[in-house]
């Protein structure tokens, strides 16, 4: 199965091995964790950005928020 990285869930498995990897096991503790949690990022964004967003949103019909993890998925598959 390919990965979609418009609608798949983010981030994906293995997306922090390299860094775990780097960590003292002493320092780590595993858990099974909630299957139904989330994980929210509060991003501010004020004056004319704001508008430039809202303006944007409102254009493709998305939520300010998914513009904003857009252009975040748009700035990572750049670096790479």
């Amino acid at each position: 199965m390919t990965s979609t990285p418009w609608t798949d869930a983010d981030p994906q498995p293995g997306d922090f091995d390299a860094e775990l990897a780097k960590l003292d096991p002493r320092y780590v503790e595993h858990h099974a964790g909630d299957p139904d949690a989330k994980f929210v990022v509060l991003v501010g964004v004020q004056g004319q950005d704001a508008s430039r967003l809202e303006r944007i949103a409102a254009a493709r019909g998305q939520k300010a928020a998914d513009v904003v993890a857009e252009l975040l998925r748009d700035a990572e598959r750049s670096r790479a």
